[in-house]
């Protein structure tokens, strides 16, 4: 059941992944670098400082603009997640209106404004916008600071740091800010809910009042709007505000890792491992290294054509892909690679992207591929130019990093330059195998073994702190697979409570990319069961089994069923699969070891089914719930292991339920939530249709 459901999960995302697809077959030919003319903004600068652009354009009766706070990066210390909180709450009220109000006016023009923590943006029609931006800019100048509108923010973003606890690239990313920068400057400070708890009003209305001024500060407009235009409403509305000098700190740059080590996170529930390859550098926007070093990476790891995607995805089969970035900042860029590939092809997967490393820095690339990749990035180059936004942020970018005037006029021809010479030198400059943070979170004990060949392995927590390495706890001699079964059943509310069951219905929702669908499921006890998913109420995916009659709706399609798949749908119809198990006989099942599972030692069982089905079921040492099973399944996509995680158990009728589980297959993952449970409602197995 559960590949039928992972097949659905891949043709979802497949459809929308058709649309990007590139044609790789035939190489574009070169050519000579095209002329083309870059548009320059009109500009001019109120005495307060505010400089202001203007980009005309009268395709379409809209205008937008965008206020940017050009600040430096800044330590929040133990108040991490304040940035984030202040730029919503700025966007929550104003001191001449409240946010119901503002939303409503918002509303009511048919406008769009957003703000963070350095910016705010709106949009709308042309006849609506004098007074749109006059909302603007009144959250930019007079925002009220409500304290009840911060505590629904802090609830927010707690919601959010539980939520990324549970997700290995949310965690990644903690670990590789705080191992690659150190935790002594912006870009390594790690957000924990420790740190949100303490931010105050006073912290935000502190920020505000100091970072938040006209000499710093960058106004662009885009669209149906004249200079004339644009100037009576930056004068109107922004020429009372008063400048003032700004704090600029300097920060300490960590330097590179002596030698290549490997940094795991251990996350017992991971499927797959998510791989995190970086090397910080000094490289600022503009500089005469940034267009090479784009080429060398766009050969290296920018998107399909790349040599890290054709080896690790389309030789190895490793992964659905593998990318790679070189970052530009002012403070400090970096060269990062990155992949999620299944667990027992970690190793392998390193050792191919250190492969890659070499090549680019030992072989000179051939002319066609590296025309071919100067190709693209002409073409990505001269689309980019069709949007107005594009002209209005190189202006943007021109001043903030006192790029050459003719920057972007000469990109194409500064492109047409780059040699395979000059490639080469940029991949040993930049793409340093010797010197890097190899940040994997992923399932230790099976990832573990063979990576101290690549450097020094080391553990740390969620958070980027070394920890000692997991080690192997020992299994009581009296516990039994049997007796851990026998005890979840007691568990789940006890075989007397299972038995006085006639009937369940529950429904909920399945969130997956994005998407939320409705998600139903339904048992009649002995014989009937459903389960069903559905997007705007329409049904993509349905399991029937009614009086011994199987089948399996997709899509609008059914599907073919083998015997083992009629017998995992009779496990899942029993509710607690422990006791049919039991029940039914004919199943082997080990205790394999203890493991965590969400931060709780759990008992692995390995169970062997009658018609050949290998699986794991987990149980919380403690309590006996089980709170996880995973098995491995053949796909459209190759071999993958599927799990499902118990978050949350509810109490019905004297038994429990889980009510928030995680499907996870990797890439794909389902975020289930029951929101209604009805027991013994009368239910007929001939009222499943």
């Amino acid at each position: 059941m559960k590949k039928i459901i992972l097949s659905l999960l891949i043709s979802l995302s497949f459809a929308t992944m058709a649309q990007g697809q590139v044609d790789r077959i035939h190489a574009p030919k070169p050519g000579p670098a095209p002329v083309i003319k870059v548009g320059e903004p009109a500009t001019f600068t109120l005495p307060n400082g505010l400089k202001v652009f203007v980009v005309q354009n009268t395709k379409l009766p809209r205008v937008s603009a965008t206020l940017t706070i050009d600040r430096e990066a800044l330590l929040e210390g133990d108040k991490v997640g304040m940035l984030s909180m202040a730029g919503e709450l700025f966007r929550r009220g104003t001191v001449k209106m409240s946010k119901a109000v503002l939303d409503e006016e918002i509303d009511y023009l048919g406008a769009t404004i957003t703000a963070s923590a350095r910016s705010v943006s709106g949009s709308s029609l042309k006849n609506n916008f004098t007074k749109v931006f006059g909302l603007m800019a009144d959250i930019a100048l007079r925002p009220s600071f409500p304290a009840d509108e911060l505590e629904k923010i802090r609830k927010q973003e707690l919601s959010g740091l539980a939520q990324n606890k549970e997700d290995a690239n949310a965690i990644a990313q903690n670990v590789v800010s705080k191992l690659v920068y150190g935790k002594d400057h912006p870009y390594g400070e790690v957000e924990t809910e420790e740190t949100v708890k303490r931010v105050t009003v006073d912290d935000i209305r502190d920020y505000y009042n100091t970072y938040w001024k006209p000499n710093i500060a960058y106004l662009i407009f885009v669209g149906d709007i004249t200079i004339e235009e644009a100037r009576k409403l930056a004068e109107a509305n922004f020429a009372g505000w008063a400048r003032a000098t700004v704090p600029s700190p300097v920060y300490a740059i960590k330097p590179l890792p002596a030698k290549t080590y490997i940094a795991i996170v251990d996350r017992p529930s991971s499927v797959q491992s998510v791989i995190n390859i970086i090397t910080p550098f000094q490289l600022k926007p503009g500089t005469a290294d940034v267009i090479p070093a784009s080429v060398m990476n766009n050969l290296l790891g920018n998107g399909s054509s790349g040599r890290l995607y054709k080896n690790l995805r389309e030789n190895h089969g490793f992964t659905y892909g593998a990318y790679s970035r070189i970052n530009t900042d002012k403070l400090v860029g970096n060269f990062t690679a990155s992949a999620s590939v299944r667990n027992e092809k970690t190793d392998s997967a390193i050792g191919q992207f250190l492969v890659e490393f070499n090549r680019i820095r030992s072989q000179v690339v051939e002319l066609p591929e590296l025309s071919q990749t100067k190709n693209e990035l002409n073409g990505s180059f001269a689309r980019s130019l069709e949007n107005p936004q594009t002209i209005a942020n190189f202006a943007l970018n021109v001043a903030r990093y006192n790029l050459p005037r003719d920057y972007y006029q000469n990109y194409l021809q500064n492109l047409a330059a780059v040699d395979n010479a000059t490639v080469k030198a940029m991949a040993d400059k930049y793409v340093l195998p010797g010197n890097m943070h190899i940040v994997i979170v992923g399932n230790a004990k099976q990832i573990s073994k063979g990576l101290e060949k690549y450097g020094e392995v080391k553990y740390f927590d969620i958070y980027g702190n070394e920890i000692a390495a997991p080690s192997d706890k020992k299994l009581d001699p009296s516990v039994s697979a049997e007796s851990i079964l026998k005890k979840s059943i007691q568990a789940q509310g006890g075989e007397t409570a299972i038995k006085a069951l006639q009937d369940v219905t529950m429904t909920g929702t399945a969130s997956v990319m994005g998407q939320n669908l409705g998600y139903t499921l339904k048992y009649i006890f002995p014989g009937g069961y459903m389960q069903e998913m559905s997007m705007n109420s329409m049904s993509i995916s349905k399991f029937l089994l009614k009086n011994g009659s199987y089948s399996v709706v997709q899509q609008g399609m059914a599907q073919p069923l083998k015997d083992d798949d009629k017998e995992e749908i009779d496990e899942f119809a029993s509710l607690f699969p422990e006791w049919y198990i039991l029940a039914k006989g004919g199943y082997n099942y080990t205790v394999k070891g203890i493991e965590a599972v969400e931060g709780k030692d759990a008992y692995n069982v390995e169970i062997h089914s009658p018609k050949g089905r290998t699986f794991n079921y987990y149980y919380d040492l403690v309590s006996g719930q089980r709170v996880k099973e995973a098995r491995s399944e053949e796909t459209p996509a190759g071999k993958t292991t599927v799990t499902i995680t118990n978050l949350v158990m509810k109490e019905y009728n004297g038994v429990q339920i889980p009510v928030k589980q995680i499907f996870d297959a990797g890439q794909y993952k389902l975020n289930i939530e029951i929101t209604d449970v009805k027991v013994n409602q009368g239910l007929k197995v001939d009222d499943l249709k």
